[in-house]
């Protein structure tokens, strides 16, 4: 499919959230997907992965989830800064202001002309993360974790009692999990403690360990995996067309 691209504004309870939109340009109602990113924000590969979801007959949209704490329009580089600066926003913004983020998204996604009311969620590394966190919410009928940070670790700030993994039976939808074993964020321990927090709450989940690193879906740099990162898109693609129709 042609795609179009587009921009948005959306009103949070925490101030305006910039967010961008991947659409095909066939008219028709597809679903909408929430693309929660890395620390980076929407970098040239999450722009380029946005589209090719959207290629596949999804509305894509791609939040900046550290709105908060920065410009409108900021993109932090794959370098020393760009981490430094992106770890920094991961640990001061609460999870309760991804939750209204969240909120927000979907309101939008409902209201979008051409959306078929359904909403599922994706992410990569902190959007990982966020994808889970989402999937929390019962709008949102599916979820697909790309190698989620800071789960099993409960490192990011949020109120007593709203942690991440504790809240795991609020999940109605479906969800899968992919990790990378030679992944160091996310230890073989912290993947045991999901997975045994998964098994215990009964959910409809589905969990994938691959012999990939840390971001291996990330066009650029040395950790790439182009083979393993078109199966996951495939993979991706078939979740949402079954769960979103």
């Amino acid at each position: 499919m042609i795609i179009s691209q587009h921009q948005h504004d959306l009103e949070t309870a925490t101030g305006t959230m910039r967010t961008y939109r991947y659409s095909p340009i066939e008219p028709g109602n597809y679903p909408c997907l929430i693309f929660y990113s890395e620390i980076f924000q929407q970098t040239a590969p999450i722009a380029r992965s946005a589209k090719i979801l959207a290629g596949h007959g999804f509305h894509v949209l791609v939040p900046e989830v550290f709105h908060e704490l920065n410009p409108i329009g900021t993109v932090l580089g794959y370098d020393d800064a760009g981490k430094e600066k992106g770890n920094n926003d991961k640990w001061t913004k609460p999870l309760e202001a991804h939750d209204s983020d969240t909120d927000a998204l979907i309101k939008f996604a409902k209201d979008l002309e051409g959306c078929n009311g359904n909403v599922g969620a994706i992410g990569v590394c902190i959007g990982g993360h966020l994808a889970y966190r989402a999937a929390l919410n019962p709008n949102i009928n599916s979820a697909f974790c790309l190698y989620p940070t800071d789960i099993h670790s409960d490192t990011l700030p949020a109120n007593k009692g709203n942690n991440s993994l504790e809240n795991i039976n609020n999940i109605k939808g479906e969800i899968h999990f992919i990790f990378g074993k030679q992944d160091p964020h996310v230890p073989v321990e912290g993947r045991v403690k999901i997975y045994q927090a998964c098994q215990q709450s009964g959910i409809n989940f589905q969990w994938q360990e691959v012999n990939a690193q840390h971001a291996f879906m990330r066009d650029e740099g040395e950790r790439y995996d182009p083979a393993l990162a078109l199966l996951m898109y495939q993979q991706a693609v078939s979740l949402f067309s079954r769960t979103l129709a």
